[in-house]
């Protein structure tokens, strides 16, 4: 037990610096994104699937406007709202696509986001799932490891979620569909593409919620002192 205890005091490297700054980065991108992409929405609060919707046409979805705590301006503009959402959207596509090729390069993917077959069978899945919900979160040498669900999780928004927000983004400029006609194609119309990007802001957000919540209950000042300087304090481990 003794030992346990030596290496909870220890100081061990966390995340690398491209985690790190890619965290931060996103972090800004992402709210301006989805502020301005809600005062963009409330222009015409519908969804529609396919390639055609307008006002006369029956929607899936009919919302009432976003307020303006929630939108970038905090006004209805849709042309400020558009400045924002385009200005930022380049920079986080090629900030993700250098993240990406720079978590390939120095094996963070391989290494950290990888699937062992050692965790995908059931009884392994299952004993993560109870350990969440019981809030007993990993101490020792393994807490520098991600655990299955958080593994599927990142995986999911890095070369999922995020990529498909940005293909179905293009899919909605008038400019890309001469360039790439084969993206209205493959999402099934512009309509469709507009739906599937407010899912899929939504869902990302959830993720966010979820994701802060995780960090509050398993110790947020180790946390957030792991993702700013990239050292992190061995959680105290158990008998």
């Amino acid at each position: 037990m003794g030992s346990m205890v030596d290496s909870a005091d220890r100081m061990v490297p966390r995340h690398r610096l491209s985690t790190r700054l890619w965290h931060a980065l996103n972090a800004l991108l992402l709210y301006i994104l989805f502020t301005s992409g809600l005062g963009i929405f409330n222009a015409h609060p519908r969804l529609y699937w396919g390639q055609y919707g307008a006002n006369f046409d029956r929607g899936w979805l009919v919302l009432d406007r976003f307020p303006g705590w929630l939108t970038l301006p905090g006004h209805y503009s849709l042309a400020l709202s558009r400045h924002w959402h385009l200005a930022a959207a380049p920079i986080f596509a090629f900030a993700l696509l250098g993240y990406m090729l720079w978590s390939l390069a120095n094996r963070h993917i391989a290494r950290d986001l990888a699937f062992r077959r050692e965790e995908l069978t059931r009884r392994h899945l299952w004993q993560e799932i109870r350990d969440h919900a019981r809030l007993r979160f990993p101490t020792g040498e393994a807490a520098l490891r991600y655990g299955l669900l958080q593994k599927a999780s990142y995986v999911g928004v890095i070369f999922v979620a995020l990529p498909l927000i940005i293909l179905t983004g293009l899919t909605m400029s008038p400019g890309m569909n001469a360039a790439w006609p084969w993206l209205v194609d493959l999402f099934g119309g512009r309509q469709s593409a507009r739906s599937i990007h407010f899912i899929t802001a939504f869902a990302l957000v959830a993720f966010f919620f979820v994701h802060i919540l995780m960090v509050l209950l398993s110790g947020p000042v180790n946390q957030l002192w792991a993702i700013v300087t990239g050292r992190y304090r061995l959680p105290r481990g158990r008998a």
